[in-house]
C-alpha cells in the first residue's frame, strides 16, 4: 500500500506525524496513506524555498525559459500517468483526466513566454538627461493550497506563473489526491529546477494555517470553497500576505425562446455532469424562458438517461464517482431537499445503474430536478455534485435578476441566436466569465480566471497577466548619468545569457 509524502528541497521526505487513508472512489477500499505536514514540515518546505530564492530570483530570463520548456515537454510526455494518478484518488473518468492535464499545460505553456510577460516600460528624458523606466521584481516565498477536483490543472494554474516570475513555491495540494503533485515535482527535477525552488507539503487545516501564519511566505493563492476561501483570505491577509482566494459557484445557463435545443441540452449535460459535477465551473442551473421549459427537459431527459456512470478506468465510462463517501451523501441529501421544498425529482441519480461492481464505491448517478423554486436552498447553494436544476422563468429579465442576486458570480452562460440579446447579457450580467452558446467559460491560459462576488476574495484573478501581476511588485526607476561609461573591444556574437 503506496504511503505519499512530502517533497523539500528536491527530495521526497517522509512524515513522521499524522496520516491520513486516501481511498479509490470507484470501490470505496482504502488505496493508501499520505502525511499530514505539521508545522514544522511546512517549515521546512518554506526555509528550503526561502534558501533557493536568491539564486532563483537572480537566474537569467533565458535559464528560467529554458527549464520551462524541458518541464513542458516532460509534463507532455506523462500526461497519461498524470491522468492514471487523477482517476484513481478522484475517480473521474481518464478522458477527463486527460482534459484537466491539457488545461494546466496551457498555463506552463503560457509561463514559458514569461521574458515578453515580465517587459518594462522606457521613458527617455523624462527630464534633460533624466530617464524612467519600469520593472517587475518577484515576492520571495509564495504558496498555493489547492482542492481536490483538479489535483494537476488547479495548482498549474499556479506555480508555473510564480516561478517563471522568479518566486520559488510550496504547493499544499488537497489530502484527497496527493499523488499528482509528486510526479510534477519529479518533472521539475527532471527538467532542471535547482532543488527548493518547488516543494509540496501534504496536509490538512494545519499545514494551510501554518503557511498563512508564516513570516516568510509573502504570497498566498487558494482555491475552493467559499467558506474556507474567505478564511483564507482574512486570515493571510491580517499576517501581512498578498492573497487571492477563489470561491464557490453557482452557475446559471439562460435559455432564450430562439436557443437551439438540441444544443442546449447537449451542452446542459455535458457541463452538469461532467468530473460528476464537481466542477466550480459547472452548470448547475438552467433558468428556461417560457415557453421551451418543457420540450427543454424532456431532451435533457432522453440525454441523462442514456449517460454511462461506472469506473474512471472503464473506457465506457463517462461519469465517475464522487470524490468521497460524506461528500456523495451531503449532494445526495439535496434531492430529498428538492422534492420538499416543491421541486420535481425527474431523474434520481440514487438509482442509476454503475457499469462493472457498483461495490462500497462513492456512487450518485445524474440527477435533475425540474420546477426548482428560485427561492429554494437547492437554486441558492453550491452542490458540487451531478445535480441539475431546471428553474422555469418568464422572461430574459426575469432570468438576468435571478443570476444577479444570487450570492456568486464565478461563470455563466447564455444561449440564444439573438446577437442583440447576447450582447446585452454580457454587458448586464454580474457575472466574472461569461460564455455565449458556451457552456463552460474557463479562459485560456493568456487570459485570467476568477469570478466576481463571493467567488473571488482578492484584488487579482489567476494565470494570464492578473497571474503576473499577482506573483510580481513593481518598481519605477528614474536615473541620470553624467558621463558616457566604455567598455572593451569584444567581437564575439552578443547573447542574453
Amino acid at each position: 500500500m503506496k504511503h505519499v509524502n512530502h517533497w523539500i528541497g528536491g527530495e521526497i521526505v517522509k512524515g513522521a506525524g499524522r496520516t491520513a487513508d486516501l481511498f479509490d472512489p470507484a470501490t470505496g477500499e482504502v488505496s493508501g496513506r499520505v502525511s499530514l505536514a505539521s508545522a514544522e514540515d511546512v517549515d521546512a518546505a518554506v526555509e528550503a524555498a526561502a534558501l533557493a530564492f536568491p539564486a532563483w530570483r537572480d537566474a537569467s530570463l533565458t535559464k528560467r525559459t529554458q527549464i520551462l520548456f524541458r518541464f513542458r515537454e516532460l509534463l507532455d510526455a506523462h500526461r497519461d500517468d498524470l491522468a492514471e494518478l487523477i482517476t484513481a484518488e478522484h475517480g473521474k473518468v481518464h478522458s477527463d483526466a486527460l482534459g484537466e492535464v491539457a488545461r494546466g499545460l496551457e498555463v506552463v505553456e503560457f509561463a514559458c513566454g514569461i521574458p515578453h510577460l515580465l517587459k518594462g516600460g522606457y521613458s527617455e528624458n523624462v527630464s534633460t538627461r533624466v530617464d524612467s523606466y519600469s520593472i517587475r521584481q518577484p515576492l520571495g516565498v509564495v504558496a498555493g493550497i489547492t482542492p481536490f477536483n483538479f489535483p494537476a490543472m488547479v495548482p498549474m494554474w499556479m506555480f508555473p506563473v510564480a516561478i517563471a516570475c522568479g518566486n520559488t513555491f510550496v504547493l499544499k495540494p488537497s489530502e484527497r489526491d496527493p499523488s499528482a503533485s509528486l510526479l510534477i515535482a519529479e518533472l521539475w527535477r527532471r527538467a532542471g529546477l535547482p532543488d527548493g525552488v518547488f516543494n509540496v507539503v501534504q496536509g490538512d487545516k494545519a499545514a494551510v494555517d501554518r503557511l498563512l501564519e508564516h513570516p516568510a511566505v509573502r504570497a498566498v493563492s487558494f482555491v475552493g470553497s467559499t467558506p474556507i476561501a474567505r478564511y483564507v483570505y482574512e486570515t493571510g491577509t491580517a499576517h501581512g500576505k498578498r492573497v487571492q482566494a477563489l470561491g464557490g459557484a453557482k452557475n446559471h445557463m439562460l435559455v432564450l425562446p430562439d436557443a437551439d435545443l438540441d444544443l442546449v441540452a447537449d451542452s446542459a449535460v455535458s457541463a452538469g455532469f461532467g468530473s460528476a459535477g464537481e466542477r466550480c465551473m459547472a452548470i448547475s442551473v438552467v433558468l428556461a424562458v417560457d415557453p421551451i421549459g418543457d420540450e427543454l427537459v424532456e431532451k435533457i431527459v432522453s440525454r441523462v438517461r442514456d449517460l454511462q456512470v461506472g469506473p474512471g478506468t472503464d473506457a465506457e465510462s463517462q461519469m465517475g464517482p464522487l470524490v468521497t463517501a460524506a461528500h456523495r451523501d451531503k449532494v445526495a441529501s439535496y434531492l430529498d431537499l428538492g422534492v420538499e421544498e416543491g421541486a420535481k425529482l425527474v431523474v434520481d441519480g440514487r438509482e442509476t445503474p454503475v457499469r462493472g461492481d457498483r461495490g462500497n464505491g462513492f456512487w450518485l448517478g445524474p440527477t435533475v430536478l425540474d420546477h426548482v423554486p428560485p427561492n429554494s436552498r437547492v437554486h441558492r447553494e453550491e452542490i458540487f455534485g451531478p445535480v441539475l436544476s431546471i428553474v422555469r422563468v418568464r422572461s430574459y429579465e426575469e432570468g438576468l435578476e435571478l443570476i444577479n442576486t444570487g450570492e456568486y458570480g464565478n461563470g455563466t452562460a447564455i444561449f440564444t441566436n439573438d446577437g442583440g440579446a447576447a450582447r446585452r447579457f454580457q454587458n448586464e450580467v454580474e457575472v466574472g466569465m461569461i460564455g455565449v452558446n458556451v457552456p463552460i467559460p474557463v479562459p485560456m491560459a493568456f487570459y485570467s480566471f476568477g469570478g466576481w462576488k463571493a467567488s473571488l476574495f482578492g484584488d487579482t484573478h489567476v494565470h494570464g497577466t492578473e497571474g503576473v501581476h499577482f506573483y510580481t511588485r513593481g518598481k519605477v526607476v528614474t536615473s541620470r548619468w553624467l558621463d558616457p561609461s566604455h567598455g572593451g573591444v569584444n567581437l564575439g556574437f552578443p547573447t542574453n545569457a
